[in-house]
């Protein structure tokens, strides 16, 4: 007998993220045909009580968190930039979902044994790797204690608050030099922006959870990133 689906994240696991403001580029991103690709996948791990909040919006329990990383600075690539635990697949990966739980556990130390499997979203064509990288939705049903395992690779693990990623103050849109706008989140002393916000914002549509925000607030991703120390790469479009 299967797990059931805990109440509050049954919007999120039961339909297609959406993007009612056309503001959210990431969702519509397909390899073109003939391009050769290579497979990947993402955890988007949700953690948190299973019992919904009857007072919240949507439900949300206090709590409720999803896992990021942040990149190490030192990276020649995506350096500082905030992702969702992932890579590239192996031959002996059972599926996306396999992958996705295999590169989290050697990225944040995570026991993948505790981790409950949702749902998986289409493939998102990410141009300048040639990843399609599949989501791979997840809930926390056995927490286990995960930090940086390869501080070459990982600058920072989080469980950050979905409330705050939530909170219309933390929410705004980016727009890179090269053209690239999309949703962005301030979180935690980060700028989560590209692929990572895109799905985010994505889910966040159907979930319940969403407070309205102001989409139509478009920020410089140089000057957003510079609040936190950072600065724009151009071979960073759009992860």
């Amino acid at each position: 007998m299967s797990t059931p689906v805990p109440e509050w994240l049954r919007a999120v696991a039961g339909n297609q993220p959406t993007d009612p403001h056309r503001i959210n580029p990431v969702l519509e991103r397909r390899a073109p045909r003939g391009t050769v690709t290579r497979p990947a996948a993402v955890l988007v791990l949700f953690g948190g009580p299973r019992e919904a909040d009857p007072l919240a919006v949507g439900g949300l329990p206090e709590g409720a968190d999803v896992l990021l990383t942040q990149r190490a600075s030192t990276m020649r690539q995506h350096s500082g930039q905030v992702a969702f635990p992932g890579g590239a697949a192996d031959p002996g990966d059972d599926g996306p979902i396999g992958t996705a739980l295999r590169e989290a556990q050697e990225e944040t130390g995570l026991d993948p044994s505790g981790v409950q499997p949702l749902t998986v979203l289409p493939e998102i064509f990410i141009p300048p790797s040639g990843f399609d990288v599949t989501p791979v939705l997840g809930y926390w049903e056995q927490p286990t204690a995960v930090g940086i395992q390869d501080e070459g690779e990982v600058g920072r693990v989080a469980r950050v608050p979905l409330r705050t990623l939530l909170d219309p103050d933390n929410r705004f849109q980016v727009r890179h030099p090269l053209g690239y706008q999309g949703p962005a989140f301030r979180a935690d002393g980060m700028l989560v922006w590209g692929f990572t916000a895109g799905i985010l914002a994505a889910l966040f549509t159907v979930s319940g959870w969403e407070i309205p925000w102001n989409y139509e607030d478009v920020r410089d991703l140089d000057t957003a990133l510079s609040e936190f120390g950072e600065g724009v790469e151009d071979s960073a479009v759009p992860r």
